[in-house]
Parts: structure tokens; C-alpha cells; sequence
């Protein structure tokens, strides 16, 4: 098992121009991270193809692992054509992955408003999506590339859904990239969905929230959950999802893959990132 930290955690302060990726590969380092998950929030390295090998020299020289590339996706599209294009874009996304010499790749697959996730809708697209996983798979495989899909984005985030997708794609190096928090996007008890989904997943996420009714009626600074209910990122450990059941459920598995911290809280991303990566080592030695 091995702690890193998701760039993403950092997108703040690389957005805002106090740190490059670079930058944050160094602070992920020393700040006791064993990898970094490259997750291009402010940069593109479509558009900056140099960055590339730049990120995969800088992780040589410092000796951080590269875990996983994260892209976003969508195969709900208007038309074929268009279907067609993305399917073509993740694709040049799996050729960035291989330059940077990963071995994990995640794609999103699709995204709904929450009040447009019901069951009848995702069986109907179901066919479709299966079919744009299976060819992104299949390009991915020439690489050694297993790619994945994340709980992620309403439509496709509970764990039967996650599963069944896994399943109808049905290829070797399709898997799910298992996030303990995101459950809770859509009211799913997180303790549960781990054990159900852990025995697809090639790399885990830890992910910490608050998570308050709905008779609260929070306002700004709380997202709505599928259900009304409302979410606010927190330092992992920090917040309502029980961590310890959870960590202690993955290392009972024997899994021995890459945890990533992924912080979204409103405090500094560094202190959250900092503090989150901290306190899974803590746990994770002490179970």
C-alpha cells in the first residue's frame, strides 16, 4: 500500500498560479507522499504535450511514483458524431497516459443532473457507454493499461451502478477507481459501498465530508446530494465518514494498490492535503 496525494487536492493553488504541477510534485514529496496522481486542473497537457515529460522527469529525480491519470468524460452526447469524438479524445487522453508511464488511467463515463438519474434512464444509455469503456479499454491494452471508472458525477456513482458497468464491459483491465467519499453523493452509506465495490477496484481514494439533512437548509458553501440532503468537503478525517471501518475493511482485503488523498474542503488545500495524507499513514499503521 502507498499514500500519495491527487493533484487535484492542489488545484487551488495551482489554478491560482502559487504553484505548477512541478511544484506540487515537490511539496507531494516532501510532505511524505509516496505518489502523485496526476489530475490536469490547471494545466493541459493536450496543449502543452512538453509537460509530459517534464512531470515524468520530475518524478524520476525525486523518486514519487506516478499512480494514476484522471481525466473527465462524457458519452451522453447529441449525436454520433459526437459520441464518436469523445470516445476519439479519451483515446489521445490513453496515449498521454502511456507517455507518462502509468499503469491506471481513469476516465469519467457520464454525467446527469441529480434529478435526472433514475433508473429507467441509465438502462437506456447503459449500451452505449458500455460500448465507448470497451473500446477505450481495448486501445488502453496495447499499453498495459487498465482504465476505470470513478464514482463519479451523479449518474453513475452508486456502487450497483459502478458494478454493473464493470460487469457489461466485462474486459481484463476495466476497473473501478473506488472513491470512499463520493457515495455519499447520492445518500449511499459509504462502509457499505466500499465492502460491495472494493473487489473492483484497482486504485482507492480517500475522501472525507460532512453530511447534513436537508431539514438544515444550508446555504452557501454546501453542495445537494441526489436526495436533497447536503455535503461539504472536509479533511479526511475531519468529517462524518467513518475512516477507520473503512481503511480497516481495505487492508483486510489485502489490498496492496495506491491510495490517493483527494482534499476539496474549504480550508488551505495544502494544510487539508497535508493533514489528510497524515492521518491515513497514522491509521494505516496502527491497524
Amino acid at each position: 500500500m502507498k499514500v500519495g496525494l491527487s493533484t487535484y487536492s492542489l488545484a487551488r493553488a495551482i489554478q491560482s498560479g502559487e504553484m505548477d504541477v512541478l511544484q506540487a510534485m515537490d511539496w507531494i514529496k516532501e510532505n511524505g507522499g509516496e505518489h502523485v496522481e496526476i489530475v490536469p486542473f490547471g494545466f493541459d497537457l493536450v496543449e502543452n504535450p512538453q509537460l509530459i515529460n517534464q512531470i515524468r522527469a520530475k518524478a524520476d529525480a525525486i523518486g514519487l511514483e506516478i499512480s494514476n491519470y484522471a481525466i473527465g468524460a462524457n458519452f451522453i452526447t447529441e449525436s454520433d458524431e459526437d459520441y464518436r469524438k469523445e470516445i476519439d479524445r479519451v483515446k489521445q487522453h490513453v496515449d498521454i497516459a502511456h507517455q507518462l508511464g502509468v499503469s491506471y488511467m481513469r476516465h469519467d463515463v457520464a454525467s446527469r443532473p441529480p434529478f435526472d438519474i433514475h433508473i429507467q434512464m441509465f438502462e437506456e444509455d447503459l449500451p452505449k457507454l458500455v460500448s465507448a469503456c470497451q473500446a477505450i479499454a481495448d486501445y488502453a491494452a496495447q499499453y498495459g493499461i487498465t482504465t476505470n471508472v470513478e464514482n463519479h458525477g451523479y449518474f453513475i456513482q452508486a456502487s450497483d451502478r459502478v458494478q454493473r458497468l464493470v460487469d457489461c464491459v466485462n474486459r481484463f483491465n476495466y476497473k473501478t477507481v473506488l472513491d470512499v467519499g463520493n457515495f455519499l453523493c447520492v445518500d449511499e452509506e459509504p462502509v457499505v459501498a466500499v465492502k460491495k465495490n472494493l473487489p473492483y477496484a484497482s486504485v482507492v481514494h480517500f475522501k472525507d465530508f460532512y453530511y447534513r439533512p436537508e431539514s438544515k437548509q444550508l446555504g452557501e458553501g454546501w453542495m445537494r446530494t441526489a436526495s436533497g440532503n447536503y455535503l461539504r468537503g472536509a479533511i479526511v478525517g475531519h468529517g462524518d465518514i467513518d475512516i477507520p471501518a473503512i481503511l480497516s475493511i481495505i487492508k483486510d482485503s489485502g489490498f496492496d494498490g495506491y491510495i490517493s488523498v483527494e482534499f476539496e474542503g474549504m480550508e488551505d488545500c495544502k494544510l487539508g492535503s497535508r493533514l489528510g495524507m497524515a492521518y491515513v499513514r497514522k491509521l494505516w499503521g496502527e491497524q
